[in-house]
């Protein structure tokens, strides 16, 4: 059973859906006893960064998500998702992450370019020993959709297993050992982002 974790996030119903479509057994939750009966979890987000934590923290299920990861669950990050992962965002100085992974997010680096990047950008892959991989038997240089304006900077540059130009180098996803991201939207990501799902529904 694959839980996605429930806490009002705006992209929570697509992501279901996108794995729906794969015939996973899904449950939208937001109850601890759920997170740990689930063979995988998935963590949504859009949004701000503080709002986003503000909303997790209320549901109480921060420790246990945690402790899940801590225990070797696999989990997997989008958007947000993946940000709140990281230990603070300059779009919420205030509010500390989940803190799993060292770093911060920052802004797009752009001056040129429109911020939030919206639209279909290409992935540079980088290879990783994380399981599952999400980019296995992808072509080179798989386009996904992208929506946002920051990007984590990680303090191991190691863990960065996609990355995607936007006026330089920006972090499109991670992983280590049992925890995988996305900046980007699989869910929104066509027949590749259908794939990339498909690979941590089979990791």
């Amino acid at each position: 059973m694959v839980a996605v974790i429930d806490y009002g996030a705006g992209n929570l119903h697509s992501v279901a859906k996108a794995l729906f479509t794969l015939r996973a057994d899904v449950k939208i939750t937001a109850a601890e006893q759920d997170l740990r009966d689930a063979d995988k979890l998935v963590l949504p987000g859009v949004g701000a960064f503080g709002d986003c934590m503000k909303n997790l923290t209320a549901t109480g299920l921060v420790p246990a998500i945690k402790d899940l990861i801590a225990t070797g669950k696999p989990l997997l990050g989008i958007c947000v998702g993946l940000q709140i992962l990281f230990e603070g965002s300059q779009e919420s100085p205030d509010t500390a992450g989940l803190c799993i992974f060292g770093g911060t997010v920052r802004r797009l680096p752009t001056t040129t370019l429109k911020i939030p990047q919206i639209g279909w950008n290409s992935l540079r892959i980088k290879p990783t020993t994380a399981v599952p991989d999400l980019f296995a038997e992808l072509p080179p240089k798989p386009y996904v959709y992208f929506v946002h304006s920051f990007h984590a900077v990680p303090a191991d540059k190691s863990i960065i297993t996609a990355t995607t130009d936007y006026d330089g180098e920006i972090t499109a996803a991670i992983a280590k050992d049992n925890v995988t991201a996305t900046q980007f939207h699989p869910e929104k990501s066509g027949d590749v982002g259908l794939k990339i799902l498909s690979n941590f529904l089979r990791g």
